[in-house]
C-alpha cells in the first residue's frame, strides 16, 4: 500500500526543523566563542594600558595633524625604541584611545618586570586550577561508562573469567 503524500511531507518538515535547529545551535556556539575571544582581547589591551601607566609611561595625545599621522603609522600595541637628542625612548601607540605611551629605559624596565610578574601570576593560577582538578576524587562519581569505570570494571581490566559489571 502506498504511503500518503501528506505523511512524507510531515517527515521532510520534521527533518528540516531538526537541521535548522542544529544550525542555530552551531551559530550560537560560534558567536559565544567569538564573544569570548573578543573579551579576552579587550582585557589584554586594558591590562597592557594599565601596566604601561603603572610602569611610569606618560600618555601623550597627538595635537597636530602630523602627530596624528605618525600615530596611525605606528604598530598598535608594539613597543618601539627611538633615539631623540641622544636619549632613548620607548613608545607604544594606542590609536583607538588616541594616545601614545612614552617612557625611558627605567620605565621600560619597570614595564618588563610587570609583564613578567603578570605572566608568573597567570601560570600560578593555571597550575593551581590544574592541581585542584587533579585533587578532586573523581572515583566518587562512579563509572563513566565502558572503559571509564572504577579499576577492575573497565574493558578487560582485572576481570576474572570475563565476569564483571560495567
Amino acid at each position: 500500500m502506498a504511503e500518503p503524500i501528506w505523511r512524507g511531507n510531515k517527515t521532510n518538515n520534521y527533518m528540516k526543523q531538526k537541521q535548522i535547529l542544529f544550525m542555530m545551535i552551531g551559530v550560537t556556539a560560534l558567536l559565544a566563542l567569538m564573544a569570548g575571544c573578543a573579551t579576552t582581547t579587550q582585557t589584554d589591551i586594558q591590562d597592557k594600558r594599565s601596566m604601561l601607566v603603572a610602569a611610569g609611561f606618560k600618555t601623550i595625545t597627538p595635537k597636530t595633524p602630523e602627530q596624528q599621522q605618525k600615530l596611525q603609522q605606528l604598530q598598535v600595541g608594539q613597543v618601539a625604541m627611538i633615539q631623540k637628542s641622544g636619549r632613548t625612548y620607548y613608545i607604544v601607540a594606542d590609536p583607538p584611545q588616541n594616545v601614545v605611551y612614552v617612557g625611558g629605559p627605567t620605565e621600560y624596565q619597570n614595564y618588563q618586570q610587570l609583564r613578567a610578574q603578570r605572566q608568573l601570576a597567570q601560570e600560578n593560577y593555571q597550575t593551581a586550577a590544574m592541581y585542584q582538578d587533579a585533587a578532586m576524587d573523581w572515583g566518587a562519581w562512579g563509572g563513566w561508562g565502558v572503559g571509564w569505570g572504577r579499576m577492575g570494571y573497565g574493558l578487560g581490566v582485572g576481570r576474572v573469567g570475563g565476569v564483571g559489571r560495567f
